[in-house]
């Protein structure tokens, strides 16, 4: 009898302490200290984020006018083209490539609008800038949309999205309102931009160049800070383990496999990640898609950037640096430029100016005029063993370079440029001579 009242005492026991550990894990409540206060990780960011229509946007718009030519590159113009179509929506989108007999009559036929981007975009990726209907929209890139407004009083309108790289066409519809609006506020006002002329290389190819003189602005700059520090911060996925050491134009950071070189002579910084996997070819969205999303992530626009090209063999996505008014800006040694090579689930290499143009010098603004089209493509013309059919581009934008006077100041100064055989090529100034030779 002993025996079994011992028992029942130490089940009574048990049952008590067991209630009296449930009752505290039910009204625990620990102690954290508030977020302010506690040692985290903190996002680091260099500049402010981007959403896609302001990096992936045209340089360009045509308007091609009973065998007259219109056209401007003016960033605010190109801005009110998109935010009207951005109001559209487009429908039963479908492709005609096998359909259309010459893409080059197609593009630049009279009655059509001719909205140009500086490289081929994913139309995946501005399905966030323009609202594309149906469920099963085809994959494809394009780096012309084209507008036809001759027969806007239909019931609706044919809007085009063509690739000229690759020879693509894919047709759309809007409403015969929109279309009718944007004949209206857009194509019927053409006269009032500068006037162009067209200058055939070949069957497939047309270039499209000002007739007359253009008037542009030069800049001297004060460059911002470097900002060494804090791309380390943010490159680096754990900044304590890295390592600072000086070299001979720089310095280096390295955590043991990935390495930031900062040259001081360049101003360029280049981020190496030797362990991304580089076995693969991605597809065009996702490059382009990461591409902005991990300058993003850091906030590296610390300047007007715009995607102008990418390549799925390589995995490689450059941005180049616009002027205020909208004309690219060109550098020997890449300082205009964003470039990344990714790996397959990281990115790979990552190669970038370390400072931005922060500061103009109003006193040292200057308007000058550059040579018409006709000038500078005679020029190209006279040289030995040119090839119409290897002239790709030609193009106004800027130079820009350290200021032979005040070294530390940028200038951007109005130059011609050209693409001839893939390479990057300017005309100078000096009796339209000099021609440089292919940029990198």
């Amino acid at each position: 009898m002993r025996y079994e009242n011992i028992k029942s005492w130490i089940l009574t026991i048990l049952v008590m302490v067991s209630a009296l550990l449930t009752w505290n894990l039910w009204t625990y409540q620990p102690n954290y200290e508030t977020m302010e206060n506690s040692k985290i990780v903190e996002e680091v960011t260099v500049s402010e984020k981007q959403e896609v229509q302001k990096i992936v946007r045209p340089d360009r718009i045509l308007f091609h006018v009973k065998g007259e030519h219109y056209g401007t590159n003016n960033t605010e113009e190109l801005e009110k083209v998109i935010k009207e179509l951005s109001g559209w929506a487009f429908y039963d989108v479908k492709s005609v490539t096998d359909k259309v007999g010459n893409i080059e009559e197609l593009s630049h036929g009279s009655g059509n609008a001719e909205i140009i981007f500086p490289g081929e975009v994913p139309i995946e990726l501005y399905r966030s800038v323009l609202t594309m209907e149906g469920k099963k929209l085809p994959s494809f890139n394009f780096n012309r949309i084209i507008i036809n407004v001759e027969d806007s009083e239909k019931e609706d309108g044919i809007v085009y999205f063509v690739s000229t790289e690759n020879q693509q066409v894919h047709i759309s519809h809007i409403s015969a309102a929109n279309l009718s609006a944007f004949n209206r506020d857009f194509f019927k006002n053409a006269v009032r931009y500068p006037e162009f002329f067209a200058y055939k290389t070949s069957e497939k190819h047309t270039l499209f160049l000002p007739e007359n003189e253009t008037k542009m602005m030069t800049y001297k700059y004060i460059p911002g800070n470097p900002f060494s520090e804090e791309f380390k911060e943010a490159l680096f996925s754990d900044p304590s383990f890295v390592q600072k050491s000086t070299i001979s134009q720089g310095e280096e950071y390295t955590n043991g496999y990935s390495k930031m070189t900062v040259n001081y002579n360049t101003n360029m910084l280049s981020y190496v990640n030797p362990t991304a996997d580089d076995d693969f070819i991605d597809n065009s969205y996702d490059l382009v898609k990461r591409s902005i999303d991990f300058v993003n992530e850091h906030g590296g626009w610390t300047d007007s950037y715009r995607f102008v090209s990418k390549s799925e063999f390589s995995r490689s996505v450059t941005f180049r640096l616009y002027s205020i008014e909208g004309y690219p800006v060109f550098n020997d040694n890449g300082l205009s430029e964003i470039k990344e090579v990714w790996g397959r689930d990281t990115i790979n290499k990552y190669v970038r100016p370390n400072i931005s143009l922060e500061l103009p010098l109003t006193t040292e603004m200057q308007k000058v005029s550059r040579p018409s089209g006709h000038d500078a493509l005679e020029f190209l013309q006279k040289q030995k063993n040119f090839k119409p059919e290897l002239l790709e581009e030609m193009i106004l934008g800027y130079r820009m370079e350290r200021d032979s006077d005040q070294n530390k100041l940028i200038l951007l100064e109005p130059t011609w440029f050209y693409r001839y055989d893939k390479a990057w090529g300017q005309i100078t100034m000096d009796d339209l001579g000099g021609l440089q030779h292919g940029l990198e």
